[in-house]
């Protein structure tokens, strides 16, 4: 099969185009026959490595969001999943263990969770082998593309906003760093919960593609102080939450646009994970710092339920060929995208 990926470690240059040996499923497993693979900021990480990539087996294949459609069965043939020929989009959390957290449905809290293209094989090639139980049927009327772009996405947004953040109507969420795949698709979903969005983006044209998913303000940090404006345009009250995955270059103007009892969540840090917190904040506005990762497989299950019923939507920057991931990851790695772009084998 032809497959994006590297050897080693490093920038977007070690990424190789070629073939590898097909996938073989396993008792448990089905192969599927990639149709679209969306990439996110987790395939930059992984593919530069570091301590936490130390052991990982290579040739690596990253890509976390995928769809395509089943194409064979590990032993025995056909037990369990959906049968050969289902259009499916993949959940990417793959529980290993049985535990505490995951009798409770908190299976990304589990020791034994794991992500497809993180810690092992994604979906940037041809085929791929997953658990039956990580399949979820796509319905005809949405695409490929956009089942892929919303899936790890979606999920994690989901959990951010609705599980971990508890967002409710009537409240108001600042999106910082708004062109992302996740904070682009938590526009969508905080205006689905009832939210008024305050989207934080770098040009006018960001701006735009904001105010199509559903921002009510669209601010361009690069042309004012963002969290001034946010401050104002509240009759300085600030915000409820505030989602920031951008992290050290961001993380106290974040803090200070926070209401009184407001609470900050992030999934990431694109700009470090080093960031200076006033403590005198915390406890004098009554603030919440919440950490947030992936989700759980009923997780998955809601955000594509109201994807497929058209109530939240991915924002696609760009389609590319596979053979074109290289330019994709360098796409990524200058911020030049709004949503996700996403690869077409």
């Amino acid at each position: 099969m032809k497959a994006l990926y590297f050897d080693e470690h490093g920038g977007p240059e070690v990424l190789q185009f070629g073939d590898l040996p097909d996938p073989i499923p396993g008792a448990g497993q089905a192969r599927v026959r990639v149709k679209a693979v969306a990439l996110n900021h987790l395939d930059l990480w992984v593919r530069r490595g570091g301590p936490a990539f130390a052991k990982l087996p290579k040739p690596h294949i990253g890509g976390c969001d995928v769809s395509g459609v089943v194409e064979s069965h590990g032993p025995p043939d056909g037990a369990g999943g959906p049968p050969v020929g289902t259009r499916v989009v993949i959940d990417p959390g793959i529980t290993t263990v049985e535990d505490e957290y995951t009798r409770r449905g908190e299976d990304s809290l589990s020791p034994g969770y794991q992500i497809l293209g993180e810690d092992v094989r994604g979906g940037a090639a041809e085929f791929i082998v997953v658990p039956v139980a990580n399949l979820l049927p796509l319905p005809d009327h949405v695409s490929h593309e956009a089942a892929a772009a919303a899936s790890l996405a979606g999920l994690t947004a989901w959990r951010m906003l609705a599980r971990r953040a508890q967002l409710k109507a009537g409240e108001t969420v600042a999106v910082v760093g708004a062109g992302g795949g996740v904070n682009s698709i938590a526009i969508s979903i905080a205006r689905h919960l009832g939210a008024t969005v305050f989207a934080i983006t770098s040009s006018p044209e960001k701006m735009q593609k904001a105010k199509a998913l559903g921002a009510d303000h669209v601010i361009n940090y690069k042309a004012e102080d963002w969290s001034k404006a946010v401050f104002l345009a509240t009759g300085r009250r600030g915000v409820d939450v505030v989602v920031d995955n951008v992290g050290q270059a961001t993380w106290m103007q974040s803090i200070r646009t926070l209401a009184r009892g407001g609470r900050l969540v992030t999934v990431g840090n694109t700009s470090g994970y080093e960031a200076m917190t006033d403590v005198r904040y915390l406890y004098s506005r009554q603030l919440s710092i919440i950490g947030s990762e992936m989700g759980s497989h009923q997780d998955f299950r809601d955000a594509m339920q109201l994807l497929f019923a058209g109530r939240i939507a991915a924002a696609i920057d760009r389609v590319l060929p596979l053979s074109e991931g290289r330019a994709a990851h360098e796409i990524l790695e200058r911020g030049e995208q709004f949503g996700k772009v996403v690869l077409v084998p």
